[in-house]
């Protein structure tokens, strides 16, 4: 495991312990953010703690043709209740995310400045979000970032039932359109795979990447 300091570097994702730790420090530059995501790598950490910069293998991914879309869901789209929009209101989703109230209280880790690097990267084109609306309401987003081909997800808030998951399914088609090929779900949970996320190894990971990971 690596520490890192101000170069702009990062060790071999070979050498990530089991749990996926690869490497401490370093910064949350757009530099060092672009050059992480461009390798399967990003941050995830406490905020009273260093930066702790991940490379979990196996991956939970989405291939967009593989989308899972319940007869419920369906019914939901069909309903037209909610309103979809992309990048319509960045800020606020992040925002949502860091504060919403968890189960799992895995909200925590975004702090300000998580939202701060992101926002940036949002200014730039890389980061991106997804919003899902009831009228004037913001009831659910998500956000993460897309480097050429890839979409690497990193949360998503729901104050409604259905509405971070109606955000996540209108976004892969809106971004389907835009020659979308793989969606980085980074850790498997029930919801994701229920939508049609699936496990790869991590040379799979990699050689998706290589493939579609261009700026």
């Amino acid at each position: 495991m690596d520490l890192l300091n101000k170069r702009l570097y990062f060790p071999p994702v070979s050498d990530a312990d089991e749990s996926g730790l690869l490497a401490i420090g370093g910064d949350l530059t757009t530099e060092r953010l672009l050059l992480a995501y461009q390798n399967g790598i990003f941050p995830w950490y406490n905020e009273d703690d260093p930066i702790l910069w991940w490379c979990p293998s196996p991956r939970c991914v989405l291939f967009p043709e593989n989308l899972k879309i319940s007869k419920s869901m369906h019914q939901v789209l069909k309903r037209n209740e909610f309103q979809f929009t992309i990048n319509q209101s960045f800020e606020n989703v992040i925002v949502q995310c860091k504060t919403i109230d968890r189960k799992d209280d895995n909200g925590t880790w975004i702090n300000d400045d998580i939202v701060d690097a992101y926002t940036k990267l949002h200014r730039m084109g890389y980061a991106h979000s997804a919003e899902t609306w009831l009228g004037n309401d913001l009831v659910g987003g998500l956000y993460g970032v897309k480097i050429g081909n890839v979409f690497f997800g990193e949360s998503m808030f729901s104050k409604h039932s259905n509405a971070s998951k109606f955000a996540f399914i209108k976004m892969i088609e809106y971004l389907q359109k835009e020659g979308l090929k793989l969606i980085d779900c980074q850790m498997k949970t029930d919801h994701l795979i229920s939508l049609g996320a699936e496990m790869i190894d991590q040379k799979h990971f990699q050689q998706q990447l290589k493939l579609h990971c261009k700026i």
